[in-house]
């Protein structure tokens, strides 16, 4: 297993990927509002390319950890997502606005391929004492995403119009097919082959989620956290407007905070040993709480710091959810897991950015404190997993695993004997 030329390319492929990801929701934004001069169809095109992707997310991941050759389908993926966006950009404002819709709904059923379906094929390609620098090296290809992607989306469209800014989503997107092509076969599905239905690993994978306690308490907290990233972005308008003085300056707001993540991210890829990864998931989940109380001041220079500060939480907690995900999954899981967790990342976002634009309208001050609520609420569901699993842990010996955890491991293919404090959780003195 050599990292010297595979995980470089692993990383610009994945790296185009998930720009060409980021892009292509603001583009079709901009294209949507250029062609049809409606605010709400840009914002529906944009919302249909998310919604679907909590039900995408676990078939495909499925699928994936199914196939000897992963590379291949990942690639099939990648190029049905293109596809979808062109079919977008040509059908718009010649087919009824409903299949258009309907279009990008069938779209947004791929878009974890486009993030968690690379992440999940790490352990493919590097050996074990590398899988840290590599995890924390592939973290950072999201902050680059989600700093370069909406800027290159609004600065293609001023310069060259708003479908230039889709075209150009869709050729980063086709620059990373030779990288998804050449990912390692998957060596357990070659010798075992699918010995079960796709409907049977699919509650698997969600069974293995729910019942090992570090994944679930990982999970659900980045969930939660993530719906008040969304508030947070969906308020970045109207913050650069009172802040600043314009709604594009949001953009600049948003690209501190991500420069931010991706710096902190480049720190722990140089020691990545110094991440614990339980801990960090906590730990970052209050910074960004922090932030979002920060933020709530509008003031320009409170406003900056908070957007750095909430890169600084929002980068490492990424990195410490990819840690706990590769640590506790399943080998033969891993693709779903990913990908499932990657749909479910994405539905609380969506949830973020549909109820922080409302609250912000009512106040923008109001809607920033209610998103640093849901940082805390994500933080007190982390302590309550973490009570919750102490008391397990005394009413069975060490080493043992409970019935529950036992039908998970039956359903899932894997030896479940050995308990989560054995396997890591780095929060024994919490």
């Amino acid at each position: 297993m050599s990292t010297r030329y595979r995980l470089p390319l692993y990383i610009a492929g994945a790296a185009a990927a998930r720009t060409g990801d980021e892009m292509s929701g603001p583009a079709l934004l901009l294209v949507g509002i250029a062609v049809t001069n409606s605010a709400s169809v840009g914002s529906a095109l944009l919302s249909g390319i998310m919604i679907s992707a909590a039900v995408g997310g676990p078939v495909f991941g499925a699928m994936l950890d199914r196939s000897a050759t992963p590379g291949r389908l990942l690639t099939g993926a990648l190029a049905v997502y293109s596809a979808v966006l062109l079919v977008i950009l040509l059908s718009l404002g010649h087919l009824p606005l409903p299949v258009v819709i309907a279009t990008a709904v069938f779209g947004g059923l791929l878009g974890p391929a486009l993030a968690g379906g690379w992440t999940s094929q790490l352990p493919l390609l590097v050996e074990s004492e590398r899988l840290p620098r590599a995890n924390a090296l592939d973290a950072m290809t999201y902050n680059l995403a989600s700093l370069a992607g909406p800027a290159l989306a609004g600065a293609i469209a001023i310069l060259a119009g708003a479908h230039a800014g889709v075209v150009a989503a869709v050729a980063l997107i086709v620059l990373a097919l030779p990288a998804a092509w050449t990912l390692p076969k998957n060596p357990a599905a070659s010798r075992q082959g699918p010995e079960t239905s796709v409907v049977t690993d699919l509650a698997s994978g969600f069974i293995a989620i729910v019942r090992a306690r570090l994944l679930a308490r990982a999970t659900v907290t980045s969930v939660i956290s993530y719906i008040g990233v969304g508030m947070l972005v969906t308020c970045s308008p109207l913050l650069g407007e009172k802040a600043l003085g314009t709604t594009n300056s949001g953009t600049f707001l948003l690209a501190a905070l991500a420069a931010a993540s991706l710096a902190a991210n480049a720190l722990v890829a140089k020691r990545p040993d110094s991440l614990r990864p339980d801990t960090a998931v906590l730990g970052s989940t209050l910074v960004l709480a922090a932030a979002l109380l920060l933020a709530a001041t509008v003031s320009p220079v409170p406003l900056f710091l908070a957007m750095v500060l909430a890169g600084a939480g929002a980068g490492p907690q990424l990195t410490a959810l990819f840690a706990v995900r590769h640590r506790e999954a399943p080998e033969r899981l891993r693709g779903q897991i990913f990908t499932t967790g990657a749909s479910l990342k994405i539905t609380g976002y969506a949830v973020g950015a549909g109820i922080g634009g409302p609250i912000a309208t009512w106040s923008l001050s109001g809607s920033l404190i209610v998103a640093a609520g849901f940082e805390i609420l994500a933080a007190v569901t982390f302590v309550i997993f973490t009570a919750a699993s102490r008391g397990q842990g005394t009413r069975r010996p060490k080493g043992t695993a409970s019935p529950q955890e036992q039908r998970a491991g039956v359903l899932s293919g894997e030896r479940v004997d050995q308990s989560s404090d054995e396997r890591g959780d780095d929060l024994g003195s919490f």
